[in-house]
């Protein structure tokens, strides 16, 4: 692929699912990926099989709902490689219940990680992009910032907000590319916290028709393969026989 083999690029959220994926498919096309969560034993056996495969990988244990702890991952990134291309905030949380449980500590999780995580990104990373004269962000948002229903209320919200500081960012930022992915329903470890079972139940059902994280690496592949004067502002990612 075009313009993606030395790229340095930061990945939140990288120990599973999307972030694993899109980690070993951008290293596999000459990326230099830093792998970035808060289960570093999941962490370091995704690198070494990275590195094992002939890619160029590093990772560090971040939280991103902690401003000083990204600012960290992306400066640990910067000092390993000389720079950061991109920054893939995919990190994300999906707690699903009905409004009615009043599940507020589960609110207060998905607007600390959903929103503030991808804030946090950007704080850490925006500076070193602005002195570089260019990079790229990739944020995660859904098919839920496009669609709400029934208990998805509040996930929705964080993900509308992770579309809008998107492309707010996309408008402010003349040498910054900004991206934003939603995937429709994807096999990963999303919703694994859903504890009104209700909610659990009904994503079982939606997952019969899942994509694998494969198909959301391609995407972020594409984004990040493209011409530095094109930018990919959104791709919207849903199976084939999802009505959502």
């Amino acid at each position: 692929m075009l313009n993606v083999e030395n790229k340095v690029i930061a990945i939140t959220g990288a120990s599973s699912g999307i972030g694993e994926a899109c980690a070993k498919l951008l290293a596999q096309n000459g990326a230099k990926v830093v792998l970035g969560a808060r289960r570093t034993e999941k962490l370091e056996k995704i690198v070494k099989n990275i590195c094992s495969s002939g890619g160029i990988a590093e990772f560090k244990a971040v939280d991103v709902t902690d401003r000083q702890d990204m600012k960290a991952f992306i400066h640990f990134a910067k000092e390993k490689f000389a720079r950061i291309d991109v920054i893939f905030n995919n990190a994300g949380v999906m707690p699903l219940s009905l409004m009615s449980a009043l599940k507020v500590d589960e609110w207060d999780k998905m607007i600390n990680v959903n929103i503030n995580g991808v804030l946090n990104g950007i704080a850490a990373g925006l500076p070193i992009m602005e002195a570089q004269g260019g990079g790229q962000f990739i944020n995660t948002a859904s098919i839920a910032a496009h669609w709400v229903g029934p208990t998805s209320a509040v996930y929705s919200a964080t993900k509308y907000a992770v579309w809008a500081i998107s492309d707010g960012l996309r408008q402010e930022s003349k040498n910054i590319r900004v991206t934003i992915i939603s995937p429709g329903v994807v096999e990963t470890e999303l919703g694994s916290d859903i504890s009104d079972q209700a909610s659990k139940g009904f994503l079982q059902e939606l997952r019969k028709t899942a994509l694998t994280p494969d198909a959301i690496a391609r995407a972020v592949l594409y984004a990040v393969a493209q011409p530095e004067d094109v930018d990919v502002n959104e791709i919207i990612v849903r199976p084939t026989a999802s009505a959502f």
